[in-house]
């Protein structure tokens, strides 16, 4: 973690650094964002103990830019992002023998990022860019929380269970991530004037277990390897370049 930390501090300090020689600008971004869960973590009945689960959060994401132009093209942005997502299942029964009870899931999660794009626009026409983008985001994880709603009849109101995905209290649950994150980014976008839409995706490059094996809280048999992916399309408009 910490090796990926200094990888994106260091692009940081290099975008900053070389900003000064070339032009400048700022602004803002809105879009919409799919933070990606992937666990390589089934249940322990699975008779495939290597199955991948996914938990796509569908949301937004807004934030604020900074973009420097070193030399003809080439350049970079920086910037600090709030990323949004939820999803919910449909009302499934909780075994095969009977109707009721039934019960749904619904997830959240809330998380500030810190990225640098490194960038290289191609002009195509006068203040028309296409443009290439690669880099890496440090990504902390505020909130994350599932809610399981469960109701005995077709007219009862539901009663709701909501745990934090980072508070191991129960191993039953398991589940128990890390706040923190690390990933790398590849894109592309268009550009015209001052104004631009992005998009592309991060590939998450930590486990987001704190656990490395569940054997250490007495499930063995069960894997703790996966990684928080994202999609993400934005819009944007320089409210200041020069």
């Amino acid at each position: 973690m910490k090796r990926y930390t200094f990888i994106v501090l260091l692009s940081l300090c290099a975008t900053l650094t070389f900003a000064q020689e070339g032009t400048q600008g700022f602004g803002l971004h809105i879009g919409f964002a799919q933070p990606n869960l992937r666990l390589n973590s089934p249940a322990e009945e699975a008779e495939d103990k290597s199955k991948l689960s996914r938990t796509a959060f569908n949301g937004l994401k807004v934030g604020l830019f900074y973009e420097a132009t070193y030399v003809k093209g080439f350049g970079s942005m920086i910037g600090l992002n709030y990323t949004y997502g939820g999803c919910s299942t449909a009302w499934t029964q909780k075994n095969e023998l009977s109707i009721w009870p039934k019960t749904r899931n619904r997830s959240q999660l809330h998380a500030l990022e810190i990225f640098v794009d490194w960038q290289y626009k191609f002009c195509i026409a006068k203040d028309t860019y296409i443009l290439l983008y690669t880099g890496p985001t440090i990504q902390c994880n505020v909130a994350m929380s599932s809610t399981v709603f469960e109701k005995n009849s077709e007219n009862g109101d539901p009663t709701k269970t909501t745990i934090s995905c980072f508070d191991y209290d129960d191993a039953d649950l398991q589940q128990d991530y890390k706040r923190l994150n690390v990933t790398w980014g590849i894109g592309a976008g268009f550009q015209y004037d001052r104004y631009f839409i992005r998009g592309g995706y991060d590939f998450g490059l930590i486990n987001p277990y704190n656990f490395d094996n569940f054997e250490k809280i007495g499930m063995k048999d069960r894997n703790t390897r996966g990684r928080l992916d994202q999609w993400q399309v934005k819009f944007g408009v320089f409210l200041w370049k020069n």
